[in-house]
């Protein structure tokens, strides 16, 4: 494949990823965050199946084998995730959930050293520091005495337990072997959403939607549940994951362009907190050639 075709891949990937943090913004407003949460992974499985058959051919018995993993995948990085996303939006800015999200790589390499025992070199913890003080910045509007004070955005709070579910997503996803991602991921969806269907429809599904509400859960739907990770897959059969795990940064430059976009107002510190994590970051992912990359959205 062509190098930029696989570069236009990667860039629709993260453009669709940002699209989900300022519709969900959106969203949000009329759906409770389960509720949201449900209704984008009910329209995304439907599409995951069909295409996991078409583009990877699997063994589907070879993959339903491995079902309590999948189970516990779906868990974590398909309701967990976004449940405290879609929770977090209701409380600050996408800019924010984006930028505060951009310190996940960083993160999973924390708790692979922790938990699985990676080596990790020098360079890698000064970027674990960068991205940390970066997020510190975002979190306290550049205010950082307040950490002893305890006044942190709720919103904010919300995306660093998302980014813990995330990351232990993550380092499962590392362990699963041999189950082709997209069909991994059709399976992880549907088990997710059989256990958050009954707190779905408890809370009583709101059909009453404004045609914004029906377009943002269309697309959250389609592009950064399905078009995306379709996409990432592709650009990962070519090039490195680690390469790919650069393109990641483009999440937050794309949020922050659509929220220019939408009158959005974007400080100078959230500026200099970003930068500051797209370094960190750039530092934890570099010479990280042998490990898989893992995207949230």
């Amino acid at each position: 494949m062509k190098k930029s075709y696989i570069l236009l891949f990667l860039i629709l990937a993260n453009l669709f990823w940002a699209g989900n943090y300022i519709f969900g913004k959106y969203v949000v407003a009329e759906l409770s965050p389960i509720q949201l949460t449900f209704s984008r992974w009910l329209i995304a499985v439907i599409l995951l199946f069909p295409l996991a058959h078409w583009i990877e051919k699997p063994d589907w018995k070879r993959v339903w084998k491995a079902w309590k993993t999948l189970w516990l995948m779906g868990m974590l990085g398909i309701i967990g995730y976004n449940f405290f996303l879609y929770w977090a939006l209701t409380y600050t800015t996408s800019m924010n959930a984006a930028l505060v999200n951009s310190i996940n790589p960083a993160v999973i390499v924390l708790f692979s050293v922790l938990l699985l025992k990676e080596n990790i070199s020098f360079l890698h913890v000064m970027g674990l520091i960068l991205s940390l003080f970066g997020v510190l910045l975002v979190l306290t509007k550049g205010h950082l005495q307040t950490i002893f004070h305890l006044t942190f955005n709720k919103g904010d709070l919300l995306m660093i337990l998302a980014i813990l579910v995330w990351t232990f997503y993550s380092l499962i996803a590392k362990k699963l072997k041999n189950i082709p991602a997209i069909s991994a991921t059709a399976v992880s969806v549907l088990l997710g959403l059989i256990v958050a269907a009954p707190f779905a429809f408890s809370s009583g599904l709101n059909l009453d939607l404004s045609n914004q509400a029906m377009v943002g859960i269309l697309y959250i739907g389609i592009f950064p549940s399905v078009g995306s990770f379709i996409f990432w897959n592709i650009s990962l059969r070519h090039i490195d994951a680690s390469q790919a795990g650069v393109y990641l940064n483009l999440i937050v430059v794309f949020t922050a362009i659509l929220s220019l976009m939408l009158g959005q107002n974007i400080t100078i510190v959230q500026i200099l907190g970003g930068l500051l994590v797209f370094s960190g970051v750039y530092l934890t992912t570099k010479k990280k050639k042998d490990n898989k990359a893992v995207v949230s959205a």
